[in-house]
């Protein structure tokens, strides 16, 4: 998919179940690619994944999955093809969505965003 500017993006912040946590590592992997993947890959057009491992750091959240989309049309239909698969309440609790708009104060003041330079 090529680059584009998102809309949206969502920080969902998930914690591990023992359902998931009691499957081996390649248990978990084809899991993953058998369930999860097949049901959103048609429902990902226009949507990018990133996600985050925080268990070290933290007991309430394990996990954070961030997907930014170009319209709130292409998250919504993420969302509702993961609520479809074991992930959703069986393997994993989502702890909280929080969805925001990058720079959004700045678009609707029409002014320079607020934000440190690249390194």
């Amino acid at each position: 998919m090529s680059d584009f500017e998102p809309a949206v993006t969502a920080f969902i912040l998930l914690k591990t179940h023992r359902a998931w946590l009691e499957l081996s590592v390649p248990e978990r992997v084809a899991a993953f690619q058998e369930s999860v993947l097949p049901a959103i890959k048609d429902k990902a057009e226009g949507v990018r994944w990133r996600y985050y491992d925080t268990e070290f750091y933290t007991a309430r959240v394990t996990d954070i999955w961030v997907w930014e989309a170009r319209d709130h049309e292409a998250f919504q239909l993420v969302i509702e093809a993961l609520r479809e698969t074991p992930f959703w309440d069986h393997y994993f609790e989502i702890v909280e969505i929080l969805v925001g708009v990058e720079n959004g104060y700045a678009k609707h003041y029409d002014i320079d965003t607020l934000a440190t330079s690249n390194a």
